[in-house]
């Protein structure tokens, strides 16, 4: 098989460990230039991560003959730019989640890789770590019976610290997350479930900004039902009292209870007992992904997360951010 030879366009803190390592590990990949709009950053990246070219301005890497394939690694703002610029250039795309800023950006994005007929892969890891096949085979296998409904919840506290240190974090400014926290969070927990029981059909939901600390709401509740019928019910709290972390499948013959940012175990509650299935996640933890997308760009198999399906997420994220509440 060929060697994929990529390319990354934004070589933030994500690229550090999450994912930039995963493309020098995975087989048959190679990562040889990173870009960076400060040139000194994006070669400090490169001398450090080993990688022989360094770029301050995107349109450049996307151009090089050597570079094969595009991961955009920057915030969601600049996603569909640099993904339509991508499959212009006819190279394949691997962009961060959320895809784009909304769903129209979604379909743009959809449509200029359909036309320039070029994949597009989004960086939706969970589909391809062992902790979350395992709740998949758990459904697949029928271990709760028919799935009835869903629960998810995610609270956490606010941080003043990271507030306070100056700049608002990018990811609470819409005009460059496409919300709060819940567009970088709730995307994972929604995208997963997608995967595992099928897309979402019908949404409804209110979001609200009820601590007034930063422009984005904090918090987003919802109710959705599956295209299979299972429904569901979701919570997602940027300000609250402390930290949990569950989603529940609940059956006709048991339910699964599991975290899919912490790493507690997965259990599975039947009238057999409980099972616990823990799972370490790996050191890079995109580079499973990163190996299916390889993969299926040699031919040799399916990558599980594309371009149709986070677009159905952000398509979710926007039913319930679309019910906003204001609050004096």
């Amino acid at each position: 098989m060929r060697t994929i030879r990529w390319g990354i366009i934004g070589c933030g803190d994500v690229t550090e460990v999450k994912s930039g390592p995963g493309f020098q590990k995975a087989r048959h990949s190679s990562l040889v230039a990173v870009m960076r709009r400060t040139g000194e950053l994006a070669r400090d990246y490169a001398r450090r991560h080993g990688v022989p070219k360094w770029y301050d301005k995107a349109e450049a890497l996307i151009h090089d003959p050597e570079v094969d394939a595009i991961y955009i690694a920057t915030p969601p703002a600049s996603h569909k730019a640099h993904a339509i610029l991508s499959a212009l250039a006819g190279k394949p795309v691997y962009v961060e989640k959320p895809m784009a800023l909304n769903f129209e950006e979604c379909r743009m994005m959809l449509q200029a890789c359909e036309t320039a007929r070029v994949p597009l892969f989004v960086a939706y890891y969970r589909r391809a770590l062992d902790r979350f096949l395992k709740v998949k085979d758990l459904l697949d296998a029928r271990a709760i019976g028919d799935v009835r409904f869903v629960t998810v919840t995610l609270y956490q506290p606010l941080s003043l610290d990271e507030l306070q240190a100056g700049a608002l974090p990018w990811r609470v400014v819409p005009e460059i997350a496409g919300g709060g926290r819940f567009m970088d969070l709730a995307s994972h927990m929604l995208d997963f479930l997608d995967y595992a029981l099928g897309p979402i059909k019908h949404v409804r939901g209110f979001a609200a900004n009820q601590a007034h600390k930063y422009p984005a709401e904090d918090i987003v509740t919802g109710t959705f039902v599956f295209e299979s019928g299972v429904q569901g019910v979701g919570t997602w709290c940027f300000t609250g009292f402390e930290r949990l972390d569950k989603t529940e499948i609940i059956g006709s013959e048991g339910k699964i209870t599991y975290s899919t940012f912490d790493e507690h175990p997965i259990i599975l509650n039947t009238r057999a007992g409980l099972e616990k299935f823990s799972y370490d996640y790996p050191n890079h933890i995109q580079q499973p992904l990163i190996q299916a997308i390889v993969d299926e760009l040699n031919g040799k198999g399916i990558c599980p997360s594309k371009g149709e399906s986070a677009a159905r997420t952000t398509w979710v994220m926007d039913q319930m951010l679309r019910g906003d509440l204001k609050t004096n």
